[in-house]
C-alpha cells in the first residue's frame, strides 16, 4: 500500500475515513510511532486524499467542495478506464485494432456520410464477372488488400456498434485459446470472400462493414462450440439459431440496405474454416480442446 498522510494522533479521523468508504476507496489508518497513518492502494487514491484531508482538516464541508473532489475522481476513473483498454488491447490485440481502426474510418468518413473521403478503402473495381477471372485480375499487393479494406467502413451509428459489439464479443474469446496469427488469418479469409462475394454480387464498390467478419466468427465459433465443446466457447444452438434469423429478416425487410451477400459469404467460409480446424485439432494433432489450451 501506499502512505497517503501522517496525522497527530489527536485528529479523528472518523468521518473522514467514511467519507472515502462513500466514494471506493479502499484504505487503512493506523498508529505507528505516535502518529496515525493513512494508507491506500493507488497513486491516484493517494492524490485524491492529498487534495480532499486538507479540506477536512480546514474544517469545510467535503460535499461542498465538489470542483476539487470530483476533479480527483474524474482523473481516477480515467485513469481506471485507459488501464482498463490497455489490458484489453494486450488480451486482444487484433479484436482492438479493428475495431480503434473502424472508429477511426468513422470519425473521417462521419458514419459513411462523407464516403469519398475513405474511397481508397472501396472494393476494387475489377471488370471480371466469373470468380476465377475475378482472382487472376488481383494481380498486385494493393489491389489485394483493398478487397478486404471494405470491412472497415460503416454507415450509420447502429451499423457501427452492432459489428463493434459482436467482434469484440467473438474476437476476445476466440484470441483467448488460439494463436493470433489464427484468428489473423480468419478475419482475413471471411473479410475477403464477404466482400467478394457481396461486390460479385451487386457490381459495384460503395459497400462495406465487419458484418461479413461478424458472421464468419459466428460460424467458426459455432462449429468449435459444437465439434470441440470444451474450448468452452460462449455460442449456444439458440444464439446461433437467432443470427440465421436476423440474417433472413435482413433479407426479407431491407434487402436493398443490408449487404446479405457479404453475411451469407462470411458465415460459410467461417464454417468452413472452422471445419479445418476441428479436424486439424482432432486428427492431426489428437487434441479435444482447440487452441492454446
Amino acid at each position: 500500500m501506499i502512505k497517503a498522510a501522517s496525522l497527530e494522533i489527536k485528529v479523528d479521523l472518523l468521518n473522514y475515513s467514511q467519507f472515502l468508504h462513500n466514494q471506493g476507496i479502499g484504505h487503512r489508518i493506523i498508529e505507528e510511532s505516535g502518529q496515525q497513518t493513512l494508507w491506500v492502494n493507488t497513486d491516484q487514491e493517494a492524490l485524491f486524499v492529498a487534495q480532499s484531508l486538507q479540506r477536512f482538516l480546514e474544517g469545510k464541508k467535503l460535499g461542498s467542495t465538489r470542483t476539487v473532489t470530483d476533479s480527483a475522481v474524474a482523473h481516477f476513473s480515467g485513469k481506471k478506464i485507459i488501464n482498463a483498454i490497455l489490458k484489453e488491447f494486450f488480451r486482444s490485440p487484433v479484436s482492438m485494432s479493428l475495431i480503434s481502426a473502424c472508429l477511426l474510418v468513422a470519425a473521417v468518413s462521419q458514419l459513411g456520410y462523407e464516403a469519398d473521403r475513405v474511397s481508397m478503402l472501396f472494393y476494387p473495381s475489377i471488370t471480371s464477372g466469373e470468380f476465377m477471372a475475378l482472382l487472376s485480375d488481383l494481380n498486385n499487393p494493393v489491389i489485394m488488400l483493398r478487397t478486404l479494406t471494405p470491412m472497415f467502413l460503416h454507415f450509420g451509428e447502429l451499423h457501427l456498434i452492432f459489428n463493434m459489439l459482436w467482434l469484440w464479443y467473438f474476437g476476445k474469446q476466440l484470441e483467448a485459446i488460439q494463436p493470433v496469427w489464427v484468428f489473423l488469418l480468419l478475419v482475413i479469409l471471411t473479410s475477403f470472400v464477404s466482400n467478394t462475394a457481396q461486390y460479385m454480387q451487386i457490381g459495384y464498390s460503395n459497400f462495406g462493414g465487419m458484418s461479413g467478419v461478424v458472421y464468419g466468427l459466428v460460424g467458426y465459433t459455432w462449429i468449435i462450440h459444437t465439434f470441440m465443446p470444451r474450448s468452452h466457447l460462449m455460442l449456444n444452438s439458440n444464439m446461433f439459431i437467432v443470427f440465421l434469423l436476423a440474417l433472413v429478416l435482413m433479407e426479407i425487410i431491407a434487402s436493398s440496405w443490408v449487404a446479405t451477400a457479404a453475411h451469407v459469404g462470411g458465415l460459410v467460409s467461417g464454417l468452413l474454416f472452422g471445419m479445418v480446424a476441428v479436424l486439424y485439432y482432432r486428427l492431426i494433432l489428437k487434441r479435444p480442446v482447440i487452441g492454446n489450451r
